[in-house]
C-alpha cells in the first residue's frame, strides 16, 4: 500500500512538472514572438519606415466658445495619422462648468459636422501647421463637415 502511495505520489509530482514545463514553454513562445515583432519595429523605424497607424500631426486652437469667459480658454486638438485617421477634441470651459467632445475623423474628413473652431484645428494638422494655429490664420478648406454616409452593398 505504501508502495502504491509513493508511486501515485511521483505520478502526480510528475504530471505537475510537465504542466508547469509547458506553461513556462508557451510563455517563453509568446516572449520570442514579442521580442521578434519588437525588432522587426526598430528596423523600420531605423530604415526610415514610419508606422502610418501612428499618430503624427496635431494642431489646436484656442478660441473664446462662451460669452461670459474670455482669455481662450476653450480649444480644439486635432489628432490624426498619416492616412488621416484620429479625432477632434474640444473642451469648453465655462466658469461653472467644462464640457468636453471627442469626434472621429477618418480619411481626413470627420465623421460627425464640426464647428468651425474644429474644422480649423482638422485643417491645420493635415497640412501641418500645428501645434497651436489661431482662427485667424487663412487654411484652404477640405470640405468643411461631416463625411456623408454611403450605400452599403
Amino acid at each position: 500500500m505504501m508502495l502504491v502511495a509513493v508511486a501515485v505520489a511521483g505520478l502526480v509530482a510528475g504530471i505537475a512538472g510537465l504542466s508547469i514545463a509547458v506553461v513556462a514553454h508557451n510563455r517563453v513562445n509568446q516572449v520570442v514572438d514579442e521580442c521578434g515583432e519588437m525588432l522587426r519595429r526598430q528596423l523600420q523605424v531605423a530604415s526610415g519606415e514610419v508606422d502610418e497607424r501612428a499618430l503624427r500631426d496635431l494642431a489646436i486652437v484656442h478660441y473664446d466658445a462662451l460669452k461670459e469667459m474670455s482669455g481662450h480658454r476653450s480649444f480644439s486638438l486635432a489628432l490624426i495619422n498619416a492616412v488621416g485617421d484620429g479625432v477632434v477634441v474640444s473642451s469648453i470651459n465655462g466658469r461653472t462648468e467644462t464640457r468636453t467632445y471627442a469626434k472621429a475623423v477618418q480619411g481626413g474628413h470627420a465623421v460627425e459636422t464640426l464647428s468651425p473652431e474644429e474644422n480649423q484645428a482638422l485643417r491645420a494638422a493635415r497640412l501641418g501647421k500645428g501645434p497651436v494655429v489661431s482662427m485667424d490664420d487663412p487654411l484652404p478648406d477640405f470640405g468643411n463637415g461631416a463625411r456623408t454616409p454611403t450605400a452599403s452593398a
